[in-house]
């Protein structure tokens, strides 16, 4: 799995417990959502994002977009 695949895996994976956690436990949760979106676009003009970074160190391998 690259950086890249990671990367998306761990956003839509943020995005589905936001939704599950703004849906029984508080309405609140779906600003964690709002951030999710927010950093993906903001990655996708900069080419920065924090989770990229976490996971190269972590040893994946780099892909197209972060490396």
């Amino acid at each position: 799995m690259s950086i890249d695949n990671a990367v998306l895996v761990f956003a839509g994976l943020m995005v589905l417990v936001s939704l599950a956690l703004a849906h029984f436990v508080s309405p609140w949760f779906l600003a964690l959502t709002a951030f999710v979106g927010l950093n993906l676009i903001q990655a996708g003009f900069t080419g920065f994002c924090p989770v990229a970074i976490l996971f190269r160190k972590l040893g994946l391998k780099a892909g197209c977009a972060f490396r």
